[in-house]
Order: structure tokens, then C-alpha cells, then sequence
């Protein structure tokens, strides 16, 4: 079969389109492609207002503090309505934000408590690309397909949360990890993406010094799945300690004690090294360390070193190369050695935080409660480049996707672009 020239070139510019791999990564996860809050898009604006770079700004119903995540075009998120009797999956247009579903995917009448500073919609949806799962703790969670249909959902894994869920689903290949710390029972589960059936659960151990408090032994942190020595693990910070289980079986493969509960921070993994939120003493928060291929509890000789001092409980700390960024919740940044957990720099940057950081280029991205943006070239000297406004309560951590950042506030989603 011939085709006219017209169609000729039509077809080799879609074949050439198709065959160039995609400029930047998605956002498909809370912190990213690989969950430690880093892009390398280069075309993200550094200057914004409520009146500058602004691309669209939608109002998004509900409430909810869950991160957008980005992938084929949509931007998903979840909310409350009915003070957390009706809980929603929401999809917008990533290129002009306009709502595309607004999904009731659970009820319930049993909404339970939360912290003054959670909701009842704090966990971050994750994307594979054909679906979408959200998850609301004890609630239960639920799958949806592009179009907006729920494909399935499961409720039967109870546990009690007394502030709320905050622990965010991770996908990896068929199994949809989730983490459940609360006060009357804590385990890890994996379920079949497809079905939503039960793989294998895991119940948490090492929390007998705390047998009698039930209330000490929940935990709000999402795990983190690396490779490491060609074993893929889920590393899951929790209650008294933090464990890494076989993504396979979700057998418990080595285990590291802390003191302290209430764990938020996720795990991040690189130089060699794990790199956990845990405690020294209650509310006393400390990043450990941990040397990988340990079998059993992790001891002295297994840390590489540990740093208790101005880690915040909630954002979670940012590894780039060999430099570890953290900000406290009273919003006192400071920049660690990574392979030596010495403090390179700290500065108080202002406001309360919440919202992890972000590395996007040579810059690291803070963003307090009230708005604030402070834009920080990354390295070992305390450098600002720009400190940016918007209106509102920001507690959502940020994403980043095809040139574009994206900032969740109590009352909007904001695409931040050029």
C-alpha cells in the first residue's frame, strides 16, 4: 500500500514522537518516582506569586492533605466530605486543571479520630500507569481505573488510629504495600494490585517494652522498597524500631531499636546506606545510619553513625548526593554530611512545616504552612536563591512533572509553570 507524501511525513513524525523517551519522569507516588522527593526537571519556575507563573489554579472540594500524583495527563488526589463519612478520589486535567472525576470510593460511619493537624484523607495515592489506589487507613482502600470506576475495594483490615491515617500505599510489581502501625495492632501487608486480595501479612515485633501502652506503639511513616544486594526490600520505619521485610514473602529480614513512636518520616536509601527516622528518647527524633546486609537485629557496629539533633517529626529528611537536607517542624533547616551525619550548615528558614522537602535541579524546595517557598541552591553552604508567596494553609508535600511544580493548600491545587 502507497500513501501520499503528506500522510508519509505524518506517520515517520508520530513514529519519531513515540520512539523519544519521556523528557522527565513522572510523579507517580508520594516523593516521586523513587519516593525521596527528587527531579532533575530543569524548566520548573523558580519565581512565582498568586499573580506570577501561575499556569491555572483549581479549587479542589473537600478536604484532604494528601500529595498530588501525576501520570498520563491526570493529577489524582483524595478528600473528605461529610466530616470524613464520604471519602473521594479526585482526578483534574494536568494540563488545564480542570476537574475530570470526583469519585465517592468509600463511606463509612465510623470516621474515627484524627490530630488537629490531619484529616481524614492525608494518604498519598499511587499511579502504575492504568490505575490509581487510594488509600484512608483503617477505612480501607480502594482501586480505580483512568476512567474513574472502581475496580475494587477492601475494608477488612481494621486497626485504631487515634490522629488519623498519614501512611502512604507503595506499589511494586504486583503487590501494593501498606503499612498498618495503629494502637491495638501493627503489621504490614501486601496486596494483589488487581484484586485487592490479601498476599501476605506480616504482624510487627520488638515492641515489648511498650506491651502495656498500647497508644505508644502506633506509627504514621511510609515505607520505602529498594533493591540491595539483589534483594528487594520494603523498608518500614514503625513503633520502637524499623524493619526491613522480603517484598516476596514479607519475611522480616533485619531490624534496628529506637525508642518513641509516632514515627512520620519515610526511609531513604543511597550512598550504601539506609537512612531512618527513629527516636532516642519520646519525641526526641534522630536519623540512623544502618549499614545494609545485616540478617537479624542491626547493632552498634551496624550504624554508621546516627544524629539527634534539629531532625523534625513530621516532613521527612531529603537525601541528594552526599548531603542530607531536613527541616524541624518549628522550620530550622539544617544540611547533614551524608556519610558522616555531621552538620555542614542551619539556619532558621521561618513559619511551621509539614510539607517534605524537595530537590528539583541544584535547588532544594522548602514550603512552610503559611506558603512560603525558600528555594536553596544545594551543597554544603547556605546559599538562598528565591523566596516565594501564596495564599493559604500548605501541608501537602509537592510534586513536580513536565516543567511544572504542583502545590497543594487547604482550598486549591496550584500549577506552578511558565
Amino acid at each position: 500500500m502507497r500513501f501520499s507524501p503528506v500522510l508519509q511525513l505524518t506517520f515517520t513524525l508520530i513514529i519519531t514522537l513515540c520512539d523519544q523517551p519521556a523528557t522527565y519522569a513522572q510523579w507517580p507516588q508520594f516523593r516521586g518516582p523513587d519516593g525521596q522527593g527528587h527531579s532533575n526537571d530543569p524548566d520548573v519556575p523558580r519565581q512565582w506569586s498568586e499573580t506570577e507563573a501561575i499556569a491555572w489554579k483549581t479549587p479542589v472540594p473537600g478536604t484532604g492533605w494528601s500529595s498530588p500524583v501525576i501520570s498520563t495527563g491526570q493529577i489524582w488526589m483524595t478528600a473528605a466530605h461529610q466530616d470524613g463519612t464520604s471519602l473521594h478520589a479526585i482526578c483534574l486535567d494536568q494540563k488545564s486543571g480542570q476537574p475530570l472525576f470526583d469519585v465517592e470510593v468509600l463511606t463509612t460511619d465510623d470516621v474515627g479520630p484524627k490530630h488537629v493537624q490531619n484529616g481524614y484523607a492525608s494518604p498519598t495515592p499511587v499511579l502504575d500507569g492504568k490505575r490509581v489506589y487510594v488509600h484512608f487507613g483503617p477505612r480501607g482502600t480502594a482501586c480505580l481505573n483512568l476512567r474513574g470506576e472502581i475496580l475494587w475495594t477492601n475494608t477488612e483490615l481494621p486497626f485504631a488510629l487515634p490522629q488519623g491515617a498519614a501512611s502512604s500505599p507503595v506499589l511494586h510489581g504486583n503487590k501494593l504495600i501498606l503499612v498498618c502501625d495503629g494502637t491495638d495492632a501493627q503489621f504490614v501487608v501486601a496486596l494483589d494490585k488487581i484484586t485487592g486480595k490479601v498476599i501476605w501479612k506480616t504482624a510487627r515485633k520488638h515492641l515489648d517494652r511498650v506491651q502495656e501502652r498500647g497508644f505508644y506503639k502506633m506509627a504514621y511513616a511510609t515505607p520505602l522498597v529498594v533493591e540491595v544486594n539483589g534483594q528487594t526490600q520494603v523498608i518500614s520505619s514503625g513503633a520502637e524500631h524499623v524493619a526491613g521485610y522480603d517484598i516476596q514473602t514479607g519475611k522480616e529480614i533485619w531490624w534496628h531499636q529506637y525508642m518513641g513512636f509516632s514515627l512520620v518520616g519515610r526511609p531513604s536509601y543511597g550512598n550504601g546506606l539506609f537512612y531512618v527516622v527513629g527516636s532516642v528518647v519520646l519525641d526526641h527524633h534522630c536519623i540512623y545510619a544502618i549499614k545494609p546486609g545485616a540478617t537479624g537485629e542491626v547493632h552498634e557496629t551496624d550504624l554508621a553513625w546516627k544524629q539527634p539533633k534539629g531532625i523534625g517529626h513530621v516532613p521527612s529528611p531529603l537525601l541528594y548526593g552526599k548531603e542530607i537536607y531536613v527541616v524541624d517542624d518549628e522550620g530550622t533547616a539544617q544540611c547533614l554530611d551524608a556519610m558522616t551525619g555531621k552538620p555542614l550548615w542551619k539556619q532558621r528558614l521561618g513559619g511551621r512545616f509539614r510539607a517534605s522537602p524537595l530537590q528539583i535541579g541544584n535547588h532544594i524546595l522548602f514550603v512552610n504552612q503559611a506558603g512560603k517557598a525558600t528555594l536553596i541552591q544545594a551543597g554544603r553552604e547556605y546559599k538562598v536563591a528565591q523566596t516565594n508567596q501564596l495564599e493559604g494553609m500548605f501541608l501537602a508535600s509537592p510534586a513536580v512533572a513536565d516543567g511544572a511544580l504542583f502545590l497543594r493548600s487547604a482550598t486549591h491545587l496550584y500549577c506552578i509553570a511558565d
